[in-house]
């Protein structure tokens, strides 16, 4: 089975008044259709930026990243963007969704981005809403939703270009416990429903024992638990 997203070698660093200080080195790691994986460490250990290094958010200091086959390393910016936009769906710990508009307009912006038209985006951005469970607040901005309906409409939106893999990071560090546990379901289930792979770096390791595969990245290195 291909990877849909794989790392060699990956390394990053950062200069402290002349000295390099490294938050991880050679690194490899491969994410396969369908699996769950779920990142843990200590604060400040770098999992959040080995998270965006794989969904080629960050620059590569060192080492290859590949997205679907493709080595980013070799993409312009324009078919880096694209390569993410029919691939990968991102979810943070907070939603970043748009005020001025409403769940299914947010929901719906990534398909328009792509070239889809108003009609066929809004159908399907409707659906993901209601597979969310969020039916009844499709004309709802955000700021008349609660902390979990608007992290449900953040993973709709990250769904709706039907992509191969959910990048999330600490998605349900926002909520509640009560609401964290749901929203935590609704990403398995989606999953399982969809066959995308997750991958989840999260402070929760009750949630992220889970997971079909649990790395601690500790000292620099990934260490399967």
């Amino acid at each position: 089975m291909s990877n849909i997203i794989e790392c060699r070698k990956l390394t990053q660093y950062f200069d402290d008044a002349g000295t390099r200080v490294e938050v991880f080195y050679d690194l490899d790691l491969q994410i396969k259709k369908g699996e769950r994986v779920a990142i843990v460490g200590a604060s400040g250990s770098g999992k959040s930026t080995l998270l965006y290094m794989l969904g080629g958010l960050d620059k590569i200091k060192s080492g290859r990243v590949f997205i679907d086959e493709q080595d980013i390393s070799q993409l312009n910016a324009r078919k880096l963007g694209e390569l993410r936009n029919q691939t990968l769906g991102f979810v943070y710990q907070f939603h970043h969704l748009l005020a001025e508009f409403t769940a299914l307009e947010n929901v719906a912006m990534p398909l328009l981005i792509r070239g889809e038209s108003v009609e066929q985006a809004r159908l399907k951005a409707c659906d993901l809403l209601i597979r969310v469970g969020l039916e009844k607040r499709l004309q709802h901005k955000p700021g008349e939703l609660s902390g979990g309906e608007r992290q449900r409409a953040a993973i709709a939106r990250a769904l709706v270009t039907e992509p191969k893999c959910l990048l999330a990071d600490e998605p349900t560090g926002n909520l509640d416990s009560h609401t964290a546990q749901q929203v935590y379901e609704l990403l398995i289930q989606l999953n399982e429903d969809m066959n995308i792979a997750l991958v989840l770096v999260t402070h929760d390791e009750q949630l992220a024992a889970k997971m079909d595969r649990m790395l601690r990245l500790s000292d620099g290195r990934l260490i399967q638990v």
